[in-house]
């Protein structure tokens, strides 16, 4: 099998940690054999510019979907928060075979914590989402941005007074050392699937989606479908600082927060559905946000 993936430290970790999952799920005895198709994306070449100004999200998928797509691999692993879910932003004849067990979907400030920056303190991320929030909980804070790979940026965060990351990426990298804070979702709402991994192959590879079937994680699917719902009920013309955290409860039960701000942060209004059927449950959520709490005024 061929599985296609940007060429990051970051990526190829998780591509190898998918990698071991499969081999795993096939008896461990080393009888699958995975091959590995790097493939470069827009947004890794174009590391100047802010994401939103090449085309925000998607940037990082559409050359490894096209690897897949055109039958140079086999499926492809993407980060979940990578991927598109607005109507027609998805190319026909791919599907997510499997979403693997979620890691940490938490955002985490390197450098200090939140209640030890000071008054007007310089905090620098790439997201218009981790800004906004920011913002809106200390409107003192100034902002910068920050784009690159784990490394570059953290190589950078001695010119700030913090730097916000995926708290995932910097377990995965073991580089959990570097964290001074992990903020907690009610504080901080992740990116719709942050934290979680999507295992992307074409609709009608039924040898390939039963092999994926194999390392599904029920819980976190549905965690990431409602959030996905979520994100796509509010439509590809949303592009406003947005979050959303869905949990399975013990009894099945999905639990889904999410939040709709002002690109400034003095706006920040979110909602909490409660239900068992993700699609519904995320489409629920961005209802109550955009008539409920008056997000689609934002949008306007």
């Amino acid at each position: 099998m061929r599985v296609a993936t940007r060429g990051s430290a970051l990526a190829r970790w998780q591509t190898d940690h998918v990698i071991a999952l499969v081999r795993a799920a096939g008896g461990g005895d080393g009888s699958v054999e995975v091959e590995v198709v790097v493939v470069q994306t827009e947004g890794d070449r174009r590391t100047d510019v802010p994401i939103e100004a090449i085309g925000g999200r998607g940037v990082f998928v559409k050359e490894v979907q096209a690897a897949v797509l055109e039958g140079r691999a086999d499926f492809a692993v993407h980060s979940a928060k990578d991927l598109p879910s607005a109507p027609g932003l998805q190319p026909a004849g791919l599907t997510i075979g499997c979403v693997p067990e979620r890691a940490d979907p938490r955002d985490a400030l390197v450098g200090c914590t939140l209640s030890d920056l000071p008054t007007g303190a310089l905090v620098a991320t790439g997201s218009i989402r981790r800004r906004a929030q920011l913002a809106n909980l200390r409107p003192d804070l100034s902002f910068a941005g920050l784009r690159g790979n784990i490394d570059t940026r953290l190589a950078k965060s001695k010119d700030f007074a913090a730097i916000v990351m995926a708290a995932a990426a910097l377990h995965r990298l073991d580089r959990s050392d570097v964290i001074a804070e992990t903020l907690e979702p009610d504080v901080l709402l992740p990116q719709v699937g942050q934290g979680a991994l999507a295992i992307e192959c074409r609709s009608d590879a039924d040898d390939v989606l039963s092999v994926l079937a194999a390392i599904q994680h029920p819980a976190s699917r549905r965690a990431v479908d409602a959030e996905r719902a979520f994100l796509a009920e509010l439509g590809g013309g949303c592009d406003l600082p947005v979050g959303a955290y869905a949990a399975v409860q013990a009894d099945g039960t999905l639990t889904i927060e999410g939040l709709v701000a002002s690109y400034d942060g003095r706006i920040a209004l979110r909602q909490t559905v409660t239900g068992t059927d993700p699609p519904t449950v995320g489409a629920e959520l961005a209802a109550a946000l955009l008539d409920g709490a008056g997000a689609r005024s934002l949008l306007a």
